[in-house]
């Protein structure tokens, strides 16, 4: 009964007839991208990767094309330029925004703002320009080399049927192993742990997502606005909180995007997995705590990792089934690298919401942009 459906609105592809292309659903959806603002968040590792090309050639192929394609880009000084010029041969509506370009550091510092950067700021200074843009937003990652423009219109198709937000999800299954490491190892078991001691209904929401760690979402521009973003890789989670609270189990949905090949990262290391679920730890346990639930820190990790052991199981069980490889022991380090995240959130260090925040969408164009001040009357959309 793959169709079976959970708390939120759960849209399948089952792989049948021509997936709904010729319906009024599709062609609303087709149309909603014209009304669209696209976000693809890049760093250094994303210039002219075959990856981030098949995103954008995709996007390219969108007809009708989305209002406007933000690419909030992480680069060094002598290569923001070079990123421009690739990003400029895509016949797109693109906008660059170069996230740590020193007048977009000063602009944050100046109202209170600086400090920690990563993904989360780069997305949510793109979020108010893109809200301004369009009616609704699309944000998904520029590492998946299986990417399909038909992944908007499908992002869409919710928005179009009165949902506020929408989620994509996907199988990870590639070279012939599981991957979606950091959700099967640690999202999930960690959830699973604190649904056994707790009855809220945020357990329950976060617990409805099948590829909650996924990047990809739409939202209307109200919703988009009204986003408390994580400064770095806790981005997602802190997304679900915000959109329990604006749309709730009845404004949300989430969409089959059928299977992913991404770019992997090692476990080990801050840059790695294990320091990745430092910081997705600590949003969600924000989030939970933010409504009314108190974990019991003190016996957590333990409890975490009996329920991520019962899990390893099942996984190895699923692998064995479909003749995939698997590494019960390499699973299980694992677990131990990540219970040792599971602690207390610190400081809340999210950025504010658009409709609080201290400057305007304006602002953030100004600063992150300083080449169009050197290009005045140039045609160039960047």
């Amino acid at each position: 009964m793959e169709y079976v459906q959970e708390r939120i609105a759960t849209l399948h592809e089952f792989g049948e007839g021509d997936g709904g292309t010729g319906s009024d659903l599709a062609r609303d959806a087709a149309a909603a991208v014209a009304e669209t603002a696209v976000v693809v968040p890049m760093t250094g590792r994303e210039y002219e990767s075959p990856a981030a090309e098949r995103v954008l050639r995709e996007l390219e192929s969108l007809e009708p094309g989305p209002a406007a394609v933000f690419v909030p880009v992480r680069a060094e000084p002598d290569r923001i330029g070079p990123f421009r010029e690739w990003l400029d041969a895509f016949a797109l509506p693109t906008r660059v925004l170069w996230c740590n370009a020193p007048a977009v550091d000063a602009l944050l510092a100046d109202v209170g703002l600086g400090g920690e950067f990563g993904k989360g700021r780069d997305v949510w200074l793109a979020l108010g320009p893109a809200a301004d843009a369009a009616d609704a937003v699309v944000v998904h990652d520029a590492d998946a080399r299986s990417y399909e423009a038909d992944h908007v219109r499908r992002l869409l198709a919710p928005l179009t049927m009165d949902f506020d937000f929408a989620k994509g999800y996907y199988a990870r299954v590639e070279r012939g192993r599981l991957y979606g490491r950091l959700f099967r190892l640690f999202y999930e078991p960690l959830l699973r742990t604190l649904a056994d001691a707790h009855d809220a209904p945020i357990v329950d929401y976060l617990g409805a997502f099948r590829y909650a760690l996924a990047g990809e979402f739409a939202a209307t521009a109200g919703l988009a606005r009204r986003l408390r973003a994580p400064r770095a890789w806790g981005l997602e989670v802190g997304t679900l909180g915000d959109a329990y609270e604006v749309a709730g189990f009845g404004g949300t949905a989430q969409v089959d995007l059928g299977r992913h090949e991404h770019d992997h990262r090692a476990v080990a290391g801050d840059a790695g997995l294990e320091g990745m679920s430092r910081e997705v730890a600590a949003e969600l346990l924000r989030v939970l705590e933010e409504h009314g639930v108190a974990p019991e820190y003190g016996t957590l990790p333990e409890r975490y990792r009996a329920v991520g052991d019962e899990l390893i199981d099942q996984y190895r069980a699923d692998a064995a089934f479909n003749g995939l490889e698997y590494d019960p022991a390499g699973e299980r380090d694992q677990l131990a690298r990540y219970a040792e995240s599971i602690a207390p959130p610190g400081p809340d260090a999210r950025l504010p919401r658009w409709i609080d925040a201290p400057f305007t969408p304006a602002d953030v164009l100004a600063a992150a942009r300083p080449w169009r001040e050197r290009r005045l009357g140039s045609r160039s959309q960047d």
